[in-house]
């Protein structure tokens, strides 16, 4: 009579806890809370059973010390037999042989955690070998059998291993270290992965899918820059904001750093229809576009411009609005000169006209000892705001200057990116060519900074860590991707382009600095213009629209004597200026 109550209760309590749904070689810790209970509420029901039949019959059903040795006994029983049946499905259906080897960097609990991911989701395909860790309590013990080795030991390990990745679980870890780890890594074919931030976990649980390789950006960028919010609020909480060339790649992550502040509006101004598109539809998902106005118009419709600004009347301009590709701006000088010079002008004139407060300029690199027409006309525009600055009492004019940002519309990164895909080959201008690269968040985080910090008339640099060779990048790239060099994919050197530097300058040799109060942000020291001298220049080059491109640049190096074109048809000008 007792086995078969047993039997009954047991099978009664496992269809309430669903324990027969499930999957038997996929038993976790949340299936043994559920055997447990169930087996655990079998008993308890039994016991109180016998409680009952005490005492209308006199006996017992199943005698409680029976009931106990067989709790004990079914629950061991039931759970051994699944972890048997879960090893034997792992360890014989899917042989280590064929399996590729991992490393996890990170014995905590978000490495404990990839571990499982890992063999839940892909146990068939990965074999993970070692957790590696720079905790000196958790060196040299182990985790769910596998050893934790001292991350000091990662290079001789990699060197005497055949490991396919290395995933690097650590939450918090600084830019530096990840590229540490990654060039320590890539020498010996292995591929670096990393798991996300756990607030970008889907629904708080991490899936395979989610554990991405490293990219090039994530060895380029700099730790974030933490925001002084003292200077920045009283520029702009309660403000009306323009932003030209909003929806451009600085314009529109402005727009971002932006909305994280109480301002009063934010006028957004673009020419370019899809671009606008996507970022009113990136505003709107964050249910952030009250008090956001985007206007799709031309900075050099003076008309258009003239009735936004009455409209708004905005206190801050932040002007991101510019052609920047050197290659296209030297073969449409024209548009070089309306855009970046004749539209800056504009702009800044009605900054004065209709009282804004401060003037936010973005610059270039390009625009120091420049080589070209697009970096020449930054340049005239810097010295016509500047001068302007002097100029009247109304408006506080500032310029940004800074190199390339990583994942820009149209910098290399993204071509490099597009031809690994295709195949190749990477085409490179000259094997020694060199650029400052800054991240596109870091890089608006200074101009806003550096907007707020400015009193007027300055040119702001910022401090853009050494000069990548974009060779060396490339082949980085390559590695990351799993490739290799001259075997999977080449690298293919075409010559510079007209204009082109061979390295980018962030100061011109006359210049000097000085330093601010924010230690990646100096204040050039360069020759200021009278305004009433540069004007009648500057009016002339703009009036200049269908004449010859030659004559426009002619009158561009009468404004700005240090450019000196290279690689250009421009540069029979140079040599007759030597000669006159």
């Amino acid at each position: 009579m007792a086995p078969i109550v047993i039997v009954v209760v047991r099978f009664f309590f496992f269809l309430i806890f669903k324990v027969h749904r499930q999957v038997v070689r996929y038993t976790n810790t949340t299936d043994v809370i559920k055997i447990f209970f169930s087996c655990l509420s079998g008993s308890l029901f039994i016991v109180m059973l016998n409680f009952v039949i005490t005492r209308i019959k006199g006996f017992y059903i199943v005698p409680n010390s029976v009931m106990f040795m067989e709790f004990f006994i079914t629950l061991v029983l039931i759970i051994v037999y699944r972890f048997i049946i879960k090893i034997y499905y792992q360890e014989s259906k899917n042989p280590s042989k064929g399996r590729k080897n991992i490393v996890i960097l990170g014995a905590g609990e978000s490495g404990l955690i990839t571990k499982r991911t890992i063999e839940r989701d892909n146990a068939s395909k990965y074999n993970v070998l070692a957790f590696f860790d720079n905790d000196p309590q958790k060196i040299g013990m182990q985790v769910e059998s596998l050893p934790i080795i001292d991350s000091s030991e990662l290079k001789s390990y990699l060197s005497e291993n055949n490991i396919s990745f290395l995933i690097i679980a650590v939450q918090k870890i600084s830019n530096a270290q990840v590229k540490a780890i990654t060039d320590t890594a890539l020498p010996f074919n292995v591929k670096v992965l990393k798991v996300p931030p756990v607030n970008k976990w889907l629904n708080g649980n991490l899936s395979f899918k989610q554990i991405k390789k490293v990219k090039i950006e994530d060895l380029l960028e700099r730790d974030p820059i933490q925001l002084d919010l003292s200077l920045l609020n009283p520029e702009i909480v309660g403000q009306t904001i323009m932003i030209t060339g909003a929806a451009g790649s600085i314009g529109s992550e402005i727009v971002r750093q932006l909305l994280n502040f109480d301002y009063k509006q934010l006028v957004l101004i673009d020419e370019a229809e899809t671009p606008c598109f996507f970022l009113q539809n990136e505003i709107r998902a964050a249910n952030q576009m009250k008090d956001v106005h985007l206007h799709i118009l031309d900075i050099c419709d003076r008309e258009s411009m003239e009735l936004i600004m009455q409209k708004y009347h905005p206190s801050v301009i932040y002007h991101a609005a510019a052609y920047k590709h050197v290659p296209m701006m030297e073969c449409n000088v024209s548009s070089a000169i309306k855009v970046n010079v004749g539209g800056t002008k504009g702009l800044a004139d009605m900054a004065v006209k209709y009282g804004v407060k401060k003037f936010v300029m973005v610059s270039t690199d390009k625009a120091v000892n420049p080589t070209n027409v697009m970096g020449a006309s930054k340049r005239i525009a810097e010295m016509y705001v500047q001068s302007l600055n002097f100029h009247q009492d109304t408006t506080k004019f500032v310029t940004t200057r800074f190199g390339n940002v990583l994942g820009s519309n149209g910098s290399v990164i993204p071509i490099f990116r597009n031809q690994i895909e295709n195949g190749g080959p990477i085409t490179i201008t000259h094997p020694d060519i060199t650029r400052y690269f800054m991240t596109i968040p870091e890089a608006c985080q200074l101009v806003i900074t550096a907007g707020a910090m400015g009193k007027g008339g300055e040119i702001y640099i910022f401090d853009m860590g050494k000069s990548v060779r974009i060779s060396d990048l490339a082949k980085k790239m390559i590695q990351l991707s799993g490739l290799t060099l001259d075997k999977d994919i080449t690298i293919k050197y075409t010559g510079l382009r007209p204009g082109e530097k061979l390295y980018e300058e962030l100061l011109a040799t006359e210049e000097n600095t000085t330093k601010t109060t924010h230690k990646k942000i100096m204040v050039a020291k360069v020759r200021t213009y009278e305004y009433e001298t540069l004007v009648p220049e500057i009016e002339k080059l703009i009036g200049m629209q269908h004449e010859s491109q030659y004559d426009i640049v002619a009158q561009m190096k009468q404004i700005v004597p240090e450019y000196i074109s290279q690689n250009s048809e421009f540069e029979a000008i140079d040599q007759q200026n030597k000669h006159s």
